[in-house]
């Protein structure tokens, strides 16, 4: 066999294969603690679309201030979004503080 021949054909084989794959992303939407019920169905439908894309979404509580004193407010937020896409996603990261910010990660289901 021609060994020639045979690194040719691997490598066209990896070259198709890298073709087909899809790279997972990992998309950030931001939210606010008082965030109002338009502005959290906007980012909502982001989140949403991403993860039917096949995307991981970042959802990052961002807190301005005086904000930062009250931690709850933020992780009710970050709970709703959670609940709100339990049909289309699973926690991969539980919210955490870090500094300013609190974020959590998900992950779409398998299909």
């Amino acid at each position: 066999m021609d060994y020639g021949k045979y690194k040719y054909e691997q490598a066209r084989a990896a070259r198709e294969a890298r073709k087909k794959q899809h790279t997972i992303q990992v998309k950030e939407v931001k939210f606010r603690p008082g965030i109002e019920d338009h502005d959290y169905d906007f980012k909502l439908r982001h989140a949403r679309r991403f993860l039917e894309e096949g995307n991981k979404v970042k959802l990052t509580m961002m807190f301005r201030g005086r904000q930062v004193t009250h931690p709850e407010l933020g992780r009710d937020v970050l709970d709703r979004v959670r609940d709100d896409l339990a049909d289309l996603a699973k926690v991969e990261q539980h919210p955490s503080f870090e500094g300013r910010q609190m974020s959590m990660v998900v992950a779409p289901l398998k299909t």
